[in-house]
């Protein structure tokens, strides 16, 4: 391991300021991240028709209320595609 003594202005100097090259290298993973945007597959049937908040079918009571009726669904939009 090297010692180097100095001013913080010198040492500043010598090896750049911190504060340049951390913005420099944000500014880069910005850039490669636009660059470098995953292509998302298309979504399934299936997956559009459970998106759509219109074709939500709820339990109305029980245990399970509020939460989505997948089996009332499944019915629904296999009725539909015909």
């Amino acid at each position: 391991m090297v010692k180097v003594e100095g001013t913080l202005d010198e040492l500043r100097e010598i090896f750049g300021s911190a504060e340049r090259a951390s913005r420099a290298a944000r500014t880069t993973v910005k850039e490669t991240k636009k660059a470098v945007k995953k292509t998302r597959r298309t979504l399934s049937k299936w997956q559009r028709y459970v998106k759509n908040r219109a074709n939500h079918i709820k339990f109305k009571r029980g245990p399970k209320k509020g939460r989505l009726d997948l089996k009332a669904m499944s019915k629904e939009f296999r009725r539909s595609e015909k």
